[in-house]
């Protein structure tokens, strides 16, 4: 859910407190609570708690895909939400729905139907939605479909953006993001310390492209 100050230190001390027991638990936090702890002073506490409250606004496929579904990464979350819209409609979803997807086989609709129809995961998911964290998915477009039909994948570390800020800068112009390097790969944008995919993009021929290449193929020309 992208929580700033919510690393492994903090979330093993939450969690080995008994402050936190379930997702929903970070969600009931109080700052008094967080400032019994040894690692927590009055600002920080109210940083984290700030941060968690921040997350309730975060995109449905974040939600979906920290639930942790068996065979569901990011961009299936991403294809899940966009093909139906809201939680609602995804609990609801069989799986002759969820398998008509593009990308999506047997065995992940069937992971997706099976963890939804679990009573403890509609239990978190009604626990969450109670705690006002969003339900419904906002597709992020520019109109822009300048990389329609193009598939990039994004490798290194780049100098200034994310890999999940690039991610959504591509998918905003109608490109598609892939975590693998194969022949029907459009472009590789490719960072500092770039490994194996660079050295396949390069065998197969696929374009290369810099951090400040991808920027200037969504320029607008004036």
């Amino acid at each position: 859910m992208n929580i700033d100050g919510l690393g492994p230190a903090n979330m093993k001390l939450l969690t080995e407190t008994g402050l936190v027991k379930s997702p929903a638990d970070l969600y009931t936090l109080k700052k008094e609570q967080l400032m019994s702890l040894e690692r927590f002073a009055e600002k920080s506490a109210e940083n984290l708690i700030a941060a968690i409250e921040s997350s309730k606004n975060a995109e449905l496929d974040r939600l979906v895909h920290a639930l942790g579904i068996r065979n569901i990464g990011q961009r299936a979350a991403a294809l899940l939400c966009e093909r139906f819209g809201d939680m609602e409609s995804l609990l609801a979803a069989g799986k002759d729905d969820v398998s008509a997807i593009e990308g999506f086989g047997d065995v992940m609709a069937e992971s997706v139907v099976k963890a939804f129809s679990e009573p403890h995961m509609r239990e978190l998911i009604d626990k969450l939605r109670q705690a006002g964290v969003n339900m419904s998915y906002t597709k992020q477009s520019t109109g822009d479909d300048r990389f329609a039909g193009a598939t990039f994948v994004l490798t290194g570390t780049l100098p200034t953006m994310k890999r999940d800020e690039a991610k959504k800068l591509i998918e905003s112009f109608g490109g598609k993001v892939s975590g693998s390097v194969s022949k029907k790969t459009s472009y590789v944008v490719a960072g500092e310390e770039a490994g194996s995919k660079l050295t396949k993009a390069q065998e197969l021929g696929i374009t290369i492209l810099s951090e400040n290449d991808l920027l200037n193929m969504t320029k607008t020309e004036e």
